[in-house]
This record gives structure tokens, C-alpha cells and sequence, in this order.
């Protein structure tokens, strides 16, 4: 299982040294993503995704679920109220249930693509300062070798804190 980190730093010139120590102490550049104000410049930095800058994956999630209620519900009035072949009553609530899940899903993430991500309402504040977000997904045995050595050398990097996990997607 993979954790996030969350680093704030107050330049590019610190995020760039970072992101160099990160690499050194093998961490992959796709689990490193940076996040900073719009314009600001990210050359040798690895930006943030869709998937990290907004809330698609939440939405895609929360979708999928109230879809799949919403078509089971529609599926069972259909077969209780207009079907009269009972032959095709369990077959009709699993149909509807799934084309549920697959509407919700898409409309709730196309919403949340639209939205900053929730779980970055707490960094909003430094990055309209001019700092920039460091996340970084390292597993569970990595956390603690990060955290001392990113203390020593970057006592200017503001830590703050970990996720408890990480989603599947970014």
C-alpha cells in the first residue's frame, strides 16, 4: 500500500532540489507531483495530473455507486410495475443497475474533472502565495526513510502530513 506526502515549498528552486533528492533516493518521477498557482513555471518538476488537480476520481466513485442504487431502483419498478414476464425480471434490475453504474459514473466525473480536489483545500492558501505542493505516493516501509531524509536536507520544506491511502488511479 502506497502513502502520500505532502511538502510545501516556498520556491521553485526548492522544489527542483527536492525533486532531484527524490530521485537519488530512488523514488519513481511518476509517484512525484507538484502542484502551484496557474503560470506559475514547472521546468524539471513533474506536475499534477487531472487526476491529482481536481476531484474526477471521487466523483467517478460516488457516481458509481448512487448510479448502481438509482438503476436498481428504476429496475425494480420497471419489473414491478410494467413487466409482466418473469423471465426477464433479474436480468432487467441487473441491466438497469449496471447501465446506472456506467451513467453515474460518467456524469459525476465529468462534474468532478471540473472541481479542485477536496483533499487539497488545505494547500490552497500557501499556493496563492506563490509556494508549491509536493506529493509524494511511496509506500508504506518507505515513510519514515523519506520523512528524516527530506528534514535533513530541506529544513525549508514545510511537512504536512500523510494520507492514510492513496487512490488506485493517479
Amino acid at each position: 500500500m502506497r502513502r502520500r506526502m505532502y511538502y510545501v515549498m516556498p520556491d521553485l528552486a526548492s522544489a527542483r532540489r527536492i525533486m532531484d533528492d527524490l530521485l537519488l533516493a530512488r523514488v519513481e518521477e511518476r509517484r512525484i507531483h507538484f502542484l502551484a498557482s496557474p503560470g506559475t513555471p514547472m521546468d524539471g518538476l513533474h506536475e499534477a495530473n487531472v487526476l491529482q488537480k481536481t476531484d474526477l476520481v471521487h466523483g467517478a466513485q460516488t457516481g458509481l455507486a448512487i448510479g448502481a442504487l438509482l438503476g436498481c431502483i428504476g429496475g425494480w419498478l420497471l419489473v414491478n410495475f410494467v413487466l409482466a414476464d418473469a423471465r426477464w425480471q433479474i436480468a432487467t434490475v441487473i441491466g438497469t443497475s449496471a447501465v446506472g453504474a456506467l451513467l453515474g459514473m460518467w456524469v459525476s466525473s465529468m462534474v468532478g474533472s471540473a472541481i479542485p480536489n477536496s483533499r487539497l483545500r488545505d494547500f490552497d492558501e500557501p499556493i496563492a502565495k506563490g509556494c508549491i505542493l509536493c506529493m509524494i505516493d511511496v509506500p508504506e516501509h518507505n515513510v519514515e526513510r523519506l520523512k528524516t531524509l527530506l528534514g535533513e536536507r530541506h529544513p525549508e520544506a514545510q511537512a504536512r502530513g500523510l494520507d492514510p491511502h492513496i487512490p488506485a488511479f493517479p
